[in-house]
């Protein structure tokens, strides 16, 4: 009987798969029935009954109500891609110049990580709210300097409107940022120093450092953290449109099968904007 031979290269790729093993049997045990089963109800009238649960076959009727008769999802999805196009690129510069910045000699630079680091560990759904009720993540009294005022009346309101909410919910913006940064650190902190000596030996500005040697070395965790953002904001437990799902879960008027309906629209729109952020980067890289 003949032996298989494994190269380096499949050795490698045996070992990386039995570390991601686990989570493969979990995901087709746990996750991958759900979602399916997900998908068969999103094409049906769901009634939850004390009996159990009835399916009436309805094709794709949750789907146009979704986008032909429901104003609230429409509106909703509109607003959560405005927020995106704004909210991303604003996370991940912010979390690079905060990494840039604490990855210098300085002093308690544990303790400015940690500072930085803190809001992702207290940032649940029932605090965010709170702190939204209480008026807690804008910056105070912005509007008093008419910034709003001249905002309105110099910009289309399409763009406007973005803009102004940037400004009323920056500090819970800038919250999301805390695991970016740690990932720019760990990035910065395995760069080569002998690059940076190599490049001042040649005349090469700090700016100049940054675009040629810095930033071309983290563009793939900027790729990683672009991913983790999309992913960690529009599955927070406050996003607009995961509440919308939950409200029509129980209603009356449409029901789990409409849900699950806009559940899905929502998975796909969701992954159209990780495929054409990470193209838009892979692009850039090339």
């Amino acid at each position: 009987m003949a032996r298989i031979r494994l190269t380096n290269k499949r050795r490698k790729a045996l070992i990386g798969l039995t570390f991601v093993s686990p989570w493969i049997v979990g995901f087709l045990i746990f996750t991958m029935y759900p979602m399916l089963h997900s998908m068969f109800l999103s094409f049906h009238r769901v009634k939850i009954t004390p009996t159990g649960i009835k399916t009436t076959y309805v094709g794709f009727e949750n789907y146009k109500y979704a986008f032909f008769s429901d104003p609230a999802f429409v509106e909703k999805v509109l607003k959560y891609l405005q927020e995106m196009a704004l909210n991303v690129p604003i996370i991940v510069v912010f979390s690079l110049i905060i990494a840039l910045l604490i990855n210098q000699k300085i002093k308690f630079r544990g303790l400015f990580r940690t500072i930085f680091f803190l809001p992702v560990i207290i940032t649940s759904g029932p605090v965010i709210n709170e702190l939204l009720n209480q008026g807690a993540t804008s910056i105070p009294n912005i509007e008093q300097y008419g910034l709003f005022t001249m905002i309105e009346n110099s910009l289309n309101p399409v763009i406007a409107e973005p803009i102004m909410y940037l400004f009323k919910q920056i500090i819970m913006v800038l919250w999301f940022s805390g695991v970016q940064i740690l990932i720019f650190l760990a990035g910065l902190q395995k760069v080569d120093q002998s690059i940076y000596e190599a490049a001042r030996i040649d005349g090469a500005s700090s700016w100049e450092i940054f675009w040629k040697v810095t930033l071309p070395d983290l563009m793939p965790l900027v790729i990683v953290n672009v991913i983790y953002t999309i992913v960690y904001v529009s599955t927070f437990a406050l996003n607009e449109i995961i509440i919308l799902i939950k409200n029509n879960m129980f209603s009356t008027i449409t029901g789990f099968g409409y849900a699950t309906a806009v559940a899905w629209v929502y998975f796909i729109i969701i992954m159209l904007m990780l495929a054409i952020w990470t193209g838009l980067l892979n692009m850039k890289k090339r």
